[in-house]
């Protein structure tokens, strides 16, 4: 039986404008093509790419189910593919390697049983932002958490740099449902931003456009307004600083900078 192989490529955020030519090449001559995306126009797209041999992981999401279960459905079934002989090519929506715990893990295991497995990139909701709202991390920095984590870890924040929020829309949740998601920790976000700006410090909510002719979602709220913002699951937020870095006067020294 022929080795198998995995690659596992992004869709982007707009999969009909996103995917890079190297994405497609392998969706293509892929034996099996697993995704998962978000909308009927991917899944027509990545269909007509690989019409034999492309199947849906959707189907392991269930209302109510822990989304950490399907995730390992999804590794599984992966893996079967891949040791069945199959040129192997997993998709994802966004960039493969950002909030998709299954690419991870399908190359780890695959690269464990000695099968080839690699990702390529892709295009992310945070490269979106970046374009959209006009921010670019080289200037200020850029501080980024899952909005759950932030809260579970107690993640501390510099004020002066900017700090993006993911999945604000789901936090605390950690099942799949397809109708909206229990945002009763939302307060509990609200009062832990609190404790590090105003309550009035405008921050926006953003939700990056998934087709080609509309424009992304960006309402700037102050934070005690964020429980009326209208979230849906792909919201995420960017906190822009609340005050300028203090520069450090031994460091500048050394480096001859007038700061």
């Amino acid at each position: 039986m022929p080795r198998g192989s995995l690659v596992v490529v992004g869709t982007g955020i707009k999969t009909t404008g996103h995917l890079t030519t190297e994405a497609i090449a392998w969706m293509k001559r892929a034996d099996k093509l697993l995704y998962v995306v978000g909308d009927p126009i991917a899944v027509e797209s990545i269909q007509r790419l690989n019409p034999k041999g492309a199947e849906s992981l959707y189907v392991f999401y269930g209302e109510g189910k822990p989304r950490l279960d399907t995730y390992h459905e999804m590794v599984n079934r992966i893996l079967q593919c891949v040791r069945a002989g199959s040129v192997t090519c997993a998709a994802f929506y966004g960039h493969p390697g950002v909030f998709v715990y299954p690419s991870h893990e399908a190359i780890r295991r695959a690269r464990s049983e000695g099968f080839s497995a690699r990702m390529l990139p892709g295009i992310s909701a945070e490269d979106c932002l970046f374009a959209d709202l006009g921010v670019d991390p080289a200037m200020s920095g850029c501080q980024s958490y899952e909005a759950t984590d932030f809260l579970v870890h107690g993640r501390v924040i510099d004020t002066s740099c900017p700090v993006i929020l993911w999945q604000i829309g789901v936090v605390g949740d950690w099942t799949f449902k397809k109708n909206g998601y229990d945002l009763s920790a939302l307060p509990l976000l609200v009062e832990r931003l609190c404790q590090y700006y105003s309550p009035d410090h405008m921050t926006c909510v953003y939700e990056a456009a998934v087709y080609p002719g509309c424009d992304p979602v960006i309402k700037w709220v102050p934070i005690r307004q964020l429980e009326e913002a209208g979230l849906s699951a792909v919201s995420t937020l960017y906190v822009p600083p609340s005050r300028k870095p203090t520069p450090d006067p031994a460091i500048c020294s050394r480096l001859k900078i007038n700061a």
